[in-house]
């Protein structure tokens, strides 16, 4: 998908380039808005754990992670990431949404919304036709609940998940059926 731009906002496919830039992003963004719902020892084991170096390149590579990364005025100042899961039983192709993060100062201008359009459009694509879904884990205290169901998302189901060293995402799965126009 070639890179979008309005006024001034451009998202554009990353590539593992980008990592450093994905990497300065999180550490204020993801650090942003967990600050409140995650103890300082988880907030640094999923750092470490989601956005090392290390972790991003796997996450690029093998696990097939399509990452973008939204520009205002030719600086970065969000991301976001889709992972293809394939086609499932049901007949529907199945699309993790993995992240979607903006700088504190970006936010409440509509740069969040051309961003889930974007994954939508993308999912669309890379579904060539097909009946597809976007499932998204959302932290249950994370005020983004609000945001993606206003985006046409809804809660499918709940849980907590472990992730190491005794930590858990305590998430909602929200979901939402694309059609392919």
């Amino acid at each position: 998908m070639p890179a979008v731009q309005q006024s001034g906002f451009l998202i554009r496919r990353a590539t593992p380039d980008d990592i450093p830039h994905i990497r300065a992003l999180a550490d204020v963004c993801f650090r942003d808005t967990y600050r409140t719902i995650l103890s300082p020892a988880q907030m640094e084991y999923m750092m470490d754990w989601m956005y090392s170096e290390e972790s991003l390149a796997r996450q690029m590579g093998r696990d097939g992670h399509v990452f973008f990364l939204a520009e205002a005025d030719g600086a970065p100042c969000g991301y976001f990431s889709v992972q293809p899961l394939g086609l499932q039983e049901d007949g529907e192709y199945l699309f993790e949404f993995q992240k979607m993060y903006l700088l504190p100062a970006y936010k409440g201008q509509g740069f969040g919304r051309r961003m889930v359009g974007h994954v939508f459009q993308f999912v669309r694509d890379a579904a060539c036709g097909w009946p597809c879904r976007i499932e998204l884990h959302v932290n249950r205290d994370n005020p983004q609940v609000a945001f993606h169901k206003h985006m046409g998302f809804s809660i499918l189901r709940s849980g907590d998940f472990p992730i190491g060293q005794g930590f858990y995402m305590n998430d909602y799965i929200m979901g939402i059926r694309l059609t392919s126009a």
